[in-house]
């Protein structure tokens, strides 16, 4: 039974409008290519075979070629058509599997080298540079801007606030005049260096009661540690932005694109932050310790890299 309360939570979601039209049976245009294509090549065969081979032959090899147009163009797997895959897999077994950073390209072995194997590719990332007030700059030529935002809690709201809440994030979704990409990643979680700073502390307390508490707590973590894998949530907004189309600079287009990211960025947290949830605009370590985690989830990272006016001293270059 519906109450009042549970027709305000109601929203219209507008149609999927990525989806690609049907044309023709309900079919898209690549299926009707795909399953018109099967059936020519079908056909052709046929008027080929007719006079040479008998009627049980000529279906046994057509049948195979019909059962595989059907296939790919209207069965599905992880989300792709089978057509779309079988391309992805093609592309996969051309290129080279082992990439290396080199930006100006893999040199080519010299004549008196005898080494079996094709050389490793050049890894192309997709961002160039990343500046120090946040800005990443893509190598397609766009910039992009990385926002940490937090969560609400949506479940312990009434009715009422949490229909207030869905119009407040609707209407800022609805505002949005350029991409902007929502990712929310999960994280293993270690407290360990919380469980040693909680031990470290505890005898500085004031009381030995706190120490005592603060000790058992330390152990609860211990325990909820090991026994249980727990994970961290982080809530990502990308924003991107192209540069323009009148023939400028390259750094001048690239200022410009960045001043318009950073305004825009800057709208989004005040955006969230009226309907309750805290935002940041990432700077350039967050966003590089992002952007590590992402290529390689669960690694050690090495030390950080000085910046162009920081003073090393003789222990942090043996460090690094």
């Amino acid at each position: 039974m519906t109450t009042p309360d549970d027709e305000l939570l109601v929203a219209k979601i507008p149609a999927d409008v990525e989806m690609p039209d049907k044309l023709i049976a309900g079919l898209t245009a690549r299926q009707a290519l795909i399953l018109g294509g099967t059936g020519l090549l079908a056909a052709w065969v046929y008027l080929l075979a007719q006079d040479h081979l008998p009627l049980p032959v000529i279906a046994a090899v057509v049948f195979p070629m019909v059962a595989v147009g059907c296939a790919l163009a209207l069965g599905r797997r992880d989300g792709l058509s089978l057509d779309r895959l079988v391309l992805a897999g093609l592309h996969h077994m051309r290129h080279r599997k082992a990439l290396v950073a080199a930006p100006e390209g893999v040199a080519p072995l010299p004549a008196w080298c005898k080494l079996r194997g094709r050389m490793p590719g050049p890894l192309k990332l997709p961002v160039r540079a990343i500046r120090e007030d946040g800005v990443i700059e893509l190598a397609d030529g766009g910039t992009a801007i990385l926002v940490r935002a937090g969560t609400v809690s949506f479940t312990l709201r009434t009715p009422a606030e949490q229909a207030s809440l869905v119009a407040m994030f609707g209407r800022w979704l609805n505002s949005l005049d350029a991409p902007v990409q929502i990712l929310v990643q999960a994280r293993s979680a270690d407290l360990g260096g919380l469980i040693d700073r909680l031990e470290d502390t505890a005898p500085q307390l004031a009381h030995p009661a706190l120490e005592q508490a603060a000790l058992e707590h330390a152990g609860y973590l211990r325990e909820l540690n090991t026994s249980r894998d727990l994970l961290i949530r982080h809530v990502l907004l990308v924003l991107r932005e192209q540069p323009e189309a009148r023939p400028v600079r390259r750094s001048r287009a690239r200022d410009v694109t960045a001043n318009l990211l950073a305004r825009r960025a800057e709208n989004a947290v005040r955006s969230l932050s009226a309907i309750g949830i805290n935002a940041e605009v990432l700077h350039a370590r967050a966003c590089i310790e992002i952007l590590s985690n992402a290529l390689s989830p669960g690694e050690a990272r090495p030390p950080g890299l000085a910046g162009p006016h920081d003073t090393i001293t003789a222990a942090e270059a043996d460090d690094r």
